[in-house]
C-alpha cells in the first residue's frame, strides 16, 4: 500500500465509546484509518488534538448490531486479536451500519490474498497468552492497593510523572502469576501497548517504538518508561461520569414548539428522556404540586430518578403530539 493512501483517513465522525474501567459511554471523535481507528476527547463539538487511543484493525471481528445493550439500540462491536471488546454507538441506525461497513471493507484488506503467502509474526509464548483478557489485566494493573506503583521518573533532565519502567510492568505481571516467565510478560505487556492502554514516555521507550515498527515491542528495562494511557491515568479517583447516547450528543433536533413549563427552585435547564414515563394529564382542575391558576393541556414527565415535571402545551393537538415524541425517545 502506498504510504500515502495508507495516512489518509478513510472516513471520521463522532461516535459514542464505552469505558473500560469505568463502563460510561464517553463521545469521541473517530478517525479511520486503513489499519486502525483512533479516537480523540470530543466536548462541546469540538476534537481534541492529543489521541485517546486507537483499535487495531488486522484481524479485527465486527458485530453489528450488537444487541446485549436494550436501551442502546445503536451499538456495534469490535473485538480485536488481542481478544478486548470495544463497544461503540452511532447516533443512527445509518451511520451505525456505515461505519461498520468502512470498519469491515478496512478489515477485510488486511487479510493476505487468497493463495498469498501467509506472514505470521508470532511471539514468543503466545498460544499461552491467547485466553488472557486485557481489560481484566488493566483492572489488576489499576488497583489502589495491588496495582503496579506509579512514580516519578528522570530522564536525561527531564522529569516524568505517574508513570513506570518496563521491567517494573514485566516484575509486577510475573509476581501476580498473570504470567509464568519474563517473556510471557514481555508478549503481554506488548499487547497492551498495541491496544492502546500503555503508551511509551521519555526517549528510550518512544525511540524503541519508532524503530519497531507495527509489532510495538515491549521492553523489560529499568530506563524505558512507561504509562497508562491518557484516558486512563487518574488512578483510584475515576469518577463515572454521566453516559449519553449517541443521539442525545449529536444535536439533532426530535421537535420543536413552545411549551409552559412550572419553575420551582432548581435551576431552568434540560433533563435526560432516557427512561422517562409521560402521561396526559385531565383538564379537571389543577393537579396537586401545580402552582397558579393554569388549567388546560397539561401533561407529566417523570424522569428516571422521579422527579415530576408538568407541562403545559398551547392546544391538545401539540400536547398530544409533544407526547407522542417524547414517548419515541424513552
Amino acid at each position: 500500500m502506498d504510504t500515502d493512501d495508507k495516512n489518509t483517513p478513510l472516513r471520521e465522525g463522532f461516535l459514542v465509546k464505552r469505558g473500560h474501567l469505568v463502563h460510561n459511554w464517553k463521545a469521541r471523535w473517530f478517525v479511520l484509518m486503513s489499519d486502525k481507528l483512533l479516537y480523540y476527547k470530543y466536548e462541546g463539538g469540538k476534537r481534541d488534538s492529543c489521541q485517546r487511543g486507537k483499535i487495531l484493525l488486522k484481524d479485527c471481528v465486527i458485530t453489528c448490531p450488537f444487541l446485549e445493550y436494550e436501551n442502546r439500540p445503536l451499538v456495534f462491536k469490535l473485538l480485536t486479536k488481542n481478544g478486548v471488546d470495544h463497544f461503540l454507538e452511532a447516533c443512527s441506525r445509518e451511520e451505525r451500519d456505515d461505519w461498520a461497513d468502512d470498519i469491515t471493507a478496512a478489515v477485510a484488506k488486511l487479510q493476505p490474498s487468497e493463495g498469498g503467502e501467509v506472514t505470521k509474526q508470532q511471539h514468543p509464548a503466545g498460544s499461552q497468552l491467547h485466553d488472557i483478557n486485557l481489560s481484566k489485566v488493566l483492572d489488576c494493573m489499576y488497583d489502589v492497593h495491588s496495582g503496579i506503583n506509579m512514580s516519578n521518573h528522570m530522564e536525561q533532565g527531564s522529569t516524568y510523572s505517574n508513570c513506570f519502567s518496563g521491567s517494573a510492568v514485566v516484575d509486577w505481571l510475573v509476581f501476580m502469576q498473570l504470567v509464568l516467565t519474563r517473556v510471557e510478560a514481555m508478549t503481554l505487556a506488548s499487547a497492551l501497548l498495541e491496544e492502546g492502554f500503555l503508551r511509551p514516555i521519555g526517549l528510550k521507550s518512544a525511540e524503541a517504538l519508532r524503530t519497531a515498527g507495527l509489532s510495538e515491542q515491549f521492553m523489560d528495562d529499568s530506563t524505558a518508561l512507561y504509562s497508562f494511557s491518557d484516558s486512563l491515568k487518574k488512578r483510584g479517583s475515576v469518577k463515572a461520569e454521566s453516559s449519553a447516547s449517541a443521539v442525545e450528543l449529536s444535536g439533532k433536533v426530535v421537535k420543536r414548539g413552545y411549551l409552559l413549563k412550572q419553575d420551582d427552585i432548581s435551576p431552568a435547564g434540560g433533563f435526560s428522556l432516557r427512561s422517562c414515563l409521560v402521561s396526559s394529564l385531565g383538564d379537571n382542575g389543577v393537579p396537586s404540586g401545580v402552582k397558579g391558576n393554569i388549567q388546560g393541556n397539561l401533561f407529566k414527565i417523570i424522569t428516571q430518578s422521579d422527579t415530576h415535571y408538568f407541562m403545559q402545551a398551547p392546544t391538545e393537538q401539540q400536547k398530544m403530539d409533544w407526547i407522542d415524541a417524547i414517548r419515541k425517545q424513552t
